[in-house]
């Protein structure tokens, strides 16, 4: 069996810090939205873990399309600001963030 090496982290969450040789050289902002979901009263709770899940994996890897575009290595996400949307003549809901991060190489 040939062992892999994990892939190299490049994205950071808030308290998570990358490693202390990064050196910062700008700061952004990305937007991402979820999928959309039906809505409905009665499934509420899991319409939104399934939303956040998805908002959170596009935004990562819209974060990792950046880093490499830009000539970074990682990028720190400092704040960010998640919103519910909805289209009530669909019946639809989804989510929206809007994320300001670093970018260190």
């Amino acid at each position: 069996m040939i062992a892999t090496a994990a892939p190299e982290k490049i994205v950071y969450w808030h308290r998570e810090l990358p490693p202390l040789s990064a050196d910062v050289f700008g700061e952004d902002t990305v937007e991402a939205t979820s999928g959309r979901v039906a809505t409905t009263l009665s499934h509420r709770d899991a319409a939104w873990e399934t939303c956040y899940a998805d908002l959170m994996e596009r935004t990562r890897l819209r974060l990792e399309q950046e880093v490499a575009r830009r000539g970074g290595r990682y990028a720190h996400v400092r704040d960010e600001t998640i919103a519910s949307r909805s289209d009530e003549a669909k019946g639809e809901s989804w989510l929206y963030g809007r994320f300001r991060y670093t970018i260190s190489r």
